[in-house]
């Protein structure tokens, strides 16, 4: 005899789930240093009438520490491990466990917490950062990754960001370094590898205005296909 480890209406209910998860459509967006992502993607939710969410991650965690948002931001350049993601998923993860570990870790933790519980309580929305298209991989998420010309960023970094010219390029291999490294040990992917995306866009040819545009224009056309 055959004994089912889970009842009929518990199967039900896990299918039920995921296709509920999997009408939810977001919008991630990673980018290169300099080439205006964040504007792009509030740009995409004011166009979209969505929620845009980046800082906020960062500040909603702080809340659930109870630590600042500065001292949380520095904790965040420090890279955790893919392992204690692949922890917090476990359904045995200890919270006690979680909070002996160090702060740069917990961050992670808990913002991807922060993320799937927005998700939860969102049909849609715009994520910058934050290995999105990784934390969110369960649900239809469009994933766009945004590059531009290394010496136009650089230019943006001194005009928009106020960053000190001589320090500007410095400060463009560091993000874009960090960035880089972040992703890559958190995912199973590869921060620069175009293939994993939806839809690249270079800002320092078509400006933040069009390309907003255009992630719009293939957003709708996704959902509409799903």
């Amino acid at each position: 005899m055959v004994l089912f480890k889970y009842n009929l209406s518990y199967i039900i209910e896990r299918i039920f789930r995921g296709e509920i998860k999997m009408r939810k459509k977001f919008i991630t967006i990673e980018r290169q240093y300099g080439t205006g992502g964040s504007n792009i993607g509030k740009l995409v939710a004011e166009k979209l009438g969505i929620n845009y969410y980046n800082r906020e991650i960062l500040e909603i965690t702080a809340k659930k520490c109870d630590i600042a948002p500065d001292k949380l931001e520095n904790a965040e350049e420090n890279v955790p491990t893919s392992f204690l993601y692949s922890l917090m998923l476990a359904s045995n993860f200890s919270r006690s466990y979680e909070n002996n570990l160090p702060l740069s870790d917990r961050v992670f933790i808990i913002e991807s917490q922060v993320i799937k519980e927005l998700a939860e309580e969102n049909d849609s929305f715009v994520l910058v950062g934050r290995c999105g298209n990784y934390v969110l991989e369960e649900y239809g998420t469009f994933g766009v990754f945004i590059y531009g010309d290394k010496k136009k960023r650089i230019e943006r970094a001194i005009n928009d960001y106020k960053i000190e010219p001589k320090k500007a390029e410095s400060v463009l291999k560091k993000t874009d370094k960090r960035r880089e490294v972040f992703y890559n040990t958190n995912s199973d992917r590869l921060w620069q590898d175009k293939d994993q995306y939806a839809l690249c866009l270079n800002s320092t040819e078509l400006g933040d205005e069009l390309c907003a545009e255009i992630i719009v224009n293939a957003f709708k056309k996704y959902c509409e296909d799903k």
